[in-house]
């Protein structure tokens, strides 16, 4: 038997087990159907002298997601064949948490940078981190494609694109 395969084991202990993540999620399926049916109702969800009302459609849509997440609620909580098993272990979710922290700062990053400067600092970082690529490649492949999309999208399609409260690009003029 080849040892290969050693780095798939994962011993970690269990974050989360798959019931519990289905109560959660459907208690905020649940919410979100109330605040669906809610509005739809302050809109208008009856029927009016010229047919439906603007919340009517909407007004069914979350009443069909409430219904339903009380129904994956109720199951997750109380049936006796509920799904007990590992949702993820301590290592998936360092796996999970290594890729989506990144993605957050990124959305932050783009705030203040617009989309080339943070996009070029996120890609060139996420090759060094998470890739091992070499600081040299990654650098000019963040560049490279943030330069690339400049050029596609200010100069060819005339379609600009955010710049960031700073507009680190702003000396460009555009």
């Amino acid at each position: 038997m080849s040892d290969e395969h050693d780095d798939d084991q994962d011993d970690t202990p269990a974050v989360a087990k798959n019931a519990t993540v289905d109560a959660v999620v459907a208690g905020l399926l649940l919410v979100l159907g109330i605040v669906v049916m809610w509005e739809a109702q302050r809109l208008g969800a009856g029927w009016t002298t010229d047919g439906p009302g603007s919340g009517y459609f909407p007004f069914y849509i979350g009443l069909l997601i409430t219904i339903s997440a009380v129904g994956i609620l109720f199951q997750s909580l109380f049936s006796k064949s509920r799904d007990l098993g590992t949702f993820a272990t301590v290592k998936q979710t360092k796996q999970v948490a290594s890729v989506l922290l990144p993605a957050g700062l990124y959305v932050l990053a783009v705030t203040f940078l617009g989309l080339y400067v943070a996009s070029a600092i996120y890609i060139a970082l996420f090759m060094i981190i998470l890739g091992k690529y070499s600081r040299l490649k990654s650098v000019l492949v963040g560049l490279g494609v943030a330069v690339y999309f400049f050029l596609m999208f200010e100069v060819w399609f005339k379609v600009p694109l955010y710049k960031g409260m700073l507009n680190p690009t702003g000396f460009l003029g555009y």
